[in-house]
């Protein structure tokens, strides 16, 4: 990435000018800017990959940007800026996950591992779909949280820690139909010189890829979101349990534009249900202390922190 680079990779803001050349926008449009820039439709690519706000190219943690105008989506109208900026790469990876090559139907069971942003927003349009959600966690608020979301069945893995078991109970035997593995994340928090990358611990605690391998059905799908790490499980004992259950392993690179507007319709069509579930706000000012709370791993949800004043 670039030098001095500017953090952050999701955005909802309103559009203050547009060049000559642009039809489709206007000033005082309310926007959004997909992750990567560039990922317009279809497969990620090596090109659309290399456009990915906040890591390849500078962020939006700031008061001005200029964007592509192909690279923005128009906000549903029920949501607020602070609830828009969270949809770019949380929201979107979970849609891209659950609404690809193989998408989720009603009834279908989704297990979402623990509760930051993508495992909610996965709960939740797996709800507006009709499925029925399993969600896991090392904290019994946390859980009365995703219960409040949707979730029907809900998993202390602490206190469960063969939390594979119960969930093969709760499908009679037969495994669910997909899985939001977050494996692990890192994320980039800013000390005074620098952006330091800190590991985080597993949200199903150490090894969860194995146990989500024994929750799925035959023919399931896992979607794999983040970095296999801290985990010693032998690759080869991986390989066979997905040969044996002929699941498929899919590692989600956030999703394109057109993925982007999709699930802004469904957005649309499920305000309630689909409404994101903000954390805290922090000011501009108080960035630092915003990814420090994101690090604590106290939140639930999405950390939002409000560029502009009111």
């Amino acid at each position: 990435g670039p030098t001095n680079l500017v953090p952050c990779s999701d955005m909802a803001g309103e559009v203050m000018s547009v060049g000559e050349d642009v039809k489709d926008w206007k000033v005082g449009d309310r926007v959004c800017a997909n992750f990567a820039i560039g990922h317009l439709h279809g497969d990620p690519t090596a090109a659309t990959i290399a456009t990915g706000l906040g890591g390849q190219v500078h962020g939006v943690l700031t008061e001005y940007r200029t964007f592509p105008a192909n690279s923005l989506v128009s906000i549903p109208r029920s949501l607020s800026y602070e609830e828009a900026s969270t949809l770019p790469c949380a929201a979107l990876t979970a849609y891209n996950a659950l609404h690809g090559p193989v998408p989720m139907k009603a009834g279908d069971y989704v297990l979402v591992l623990g509760t930051g942003g993508v495992s909610i927003f996965g709960l939740q349009l797996a709800v507006a779909a009709g499925a029925v959600v399993i969600a896991t966690s090392s904290s019994d608020e946390k859980l009365k949280i995703a219960s409040k979301l949707g979730a029907k069945h809900v998993i202390n893995y602490k206190t469960q820690p063969n939390w594979e078991q119960e969930v093969m109970k709760i499908t009679n035997g037969a495994g669910v139909d997909h899985v939001i593995e977050v494996c692990s994340l890192k994320y980039m928090t800013p000390d005074a010189l620098s952006l330091k990358l800190k590991l985080f611990e597993q949200v199903g605690g150490q090894g969860t890829l194995p146990k989500s391998i024994q929750s799925t059905r035959p023919g399931g799908q896992i979607h794999i979101i983040g970095f296999v790490s801290q985990d010693t499980t032998d690759a080869g004992s991986l390989v066979v349990g997905c040969i044996k259950g002929a699941i498929t392993l899919r590692g989600i690179q956030i999703g394109s534009r057109a993925q982007f507007v999709d699930m802004n319709r469904l957005i649309a069509a499920h305000p309630i249900v689909t409404r994101p579930y903000i954390d805290r706000v922090f000011p501009f000012e108080k960035a630092k202390e915003a990814y420090s709370y994101l690090e604590s791993q106290a939140h639930i949800g999405k950390v939002v922190i409000k560029v502009t004043r009111d």
